[in-house]
């Protein structure tokens, strides 16, 4: 199969100006995070405000240590900005149809699955059915189709949404800034983009085809996404795809620097790993373990104090339990990966990946009061 370049756009991709995707790249390539100390590490933790460098001594080996207190002073942050509440939500996933071969995962145009795409009724029921539960906000997901899940059918389920939610996000293909302009004006008020991973190069072999495989484009969505008037972003890396440390400090790196460009936006974080999808168990997390990850997420928390988190049904129970209040601020219940999976009568279209984590809104809400903490489903007043 022939490759086509996958730093050059494609027809129809907007260029914007903007040096954010060099600049994290250049650090992320300067990052060298062998060179750290333990004294590093400790000076880190000994500043009210933390530097990039500061925060790649808190994600390197040298800080592994002091993963103890760099908990303690995590929760410290996320109590003084967002007290003892957590927040609450479910994805929902209207179509699996996509036109990007990425290897690591299951809707990718390659794998023999269900395929299945909800219609305006069937997204209604779906919502209504989620409503039900209590909750107040929805994750709004498609596979990676313009054809199969175009902008407009995408705006289509935004105003149904918003008939039900008090917040609405998107997790879809990255789009121009008129699109996501539109999309906002449908109902939508965030936009969450995994880039995967920073390592271009990697990148490259993980996309073999399809839109996603261009990589400027997909780095610069966020951007794309508050310049047609979004509320929010949330930025990832898959970790376990490259080097998780380069990954993670990249992702915080590109918060950073639109945080700076962007003060109004509210920034916030997803943590994901690589978890088993249908055709292929075999995919895990390589060297990324519940340790790993709560480093991750401590240093995100103590860098960007302000940004939200979300721990996501791709970890068990028990260490999401741990991470809320602790670094993470968000937390998924009820989950189904699959198409139509909220009502009785099943699935339509087959999962993206495993989830670890398969307790109702319910399960959820009692083990946030269990931990002492306040279950939240919605933070806004709108007048």
């Amino acid at each position: 199969m022939e490759r086509t370049n996958h730093m050059e756009y494609m027809e129809g991709m907007e260029q914007i100006s903007s040096r954010i995707m060099e600049q994290t790249l250049e650090a992320m390539e300067a990052y060298d995070y062998n060179d750290f100390t333990n004294e590093d590490v400790r000076c880190a933790l000994e500043k009210e405000n933390l530097s990039p460098r500061d925060f790649g001594a808190l994600l390197s080996p040298a800080a592994a240590p002091f993963l103890e207190e760099m908990a303690k002073r995590a929760q410290l942050e996320t109590r003084k900005h967002f007290g003892n509440s957590v927040y609450l939500f479910t994805p929902l996933y209207i179509s699996n149809y996509c036109e990007n071969y990425c290897v690591y995962c299951g809707f990718n145009c390659h794998n023999q699955i269900r395929r299945a795409k909800l219609d305006m009724q069937g997204i209604e029921r779906e919502m209504e059915a989620i409503a039900k539960t209590g909750l107040e906000e929805i994750l709004i997901l498609t596979g990676e189709s313009r054809g199969m899940s175009d902008v407009t059918y995408i705006g289509e389920a935004c105003k149904i949404a918003k008939k039900y939610f008090k917040m609405v996000g998107l997790e879809v293909y990255p789009m121009n800034v008129e699109e996501y302009e539109y999309l906002h004006q449908c109902g939508a008020d965030f936009v969450t983009v995994f880039q995967e991973t920073y390592n271009s190069d990697k990148y490259e072999t993980l996309h073999l085809s399809g839109h996603k495989r261009v990589f400027p484009y997909r780095i610069n969505a966020q951007e794309r996404a508050l310049m047609g008037g979004m509320r929010g972003v949330a930025f990832a890396a898959l970790l376990g795809l490259d080097d998780f440390r380069k990954d993670a400090f990249a992702t915080g790196i590109h918060a950073y620097l639109i945080q700076k460009k962007y003060p109004h936006a509210e920034i916030s974080f997803s943590c994901p790993r690589l978890r088993p999808i249908i055709n292929n168990d075999k995919i895990n997390p390589k060297d990324v373990h519940e340790k790993e990850l709560l480093q991750v997420m401590c240093a995100y928390r103590i860098f960007m104090p302000f940004a939200g988190m979300t721990i996501s049904t791709r970890e068990r129970a028990g260490f999401r339990d741990n991470v809320i209040g602790l670094a993470a601020t968000k937390i998924s219940a009820g989950v189904s990966t699959g198409i139509g999976g909220h009502m009785e009568e099943g699935e339509q279209g087959d999962d993206q990946f495993e989830i670890a984590d398969n307790r109702n809104v319910d399960e959820v809400v009692a083990a946030i009061k269990e931990k002492g903490l306040q279950p939240v489903m919605n933070d806004y007043v709108f007048v």
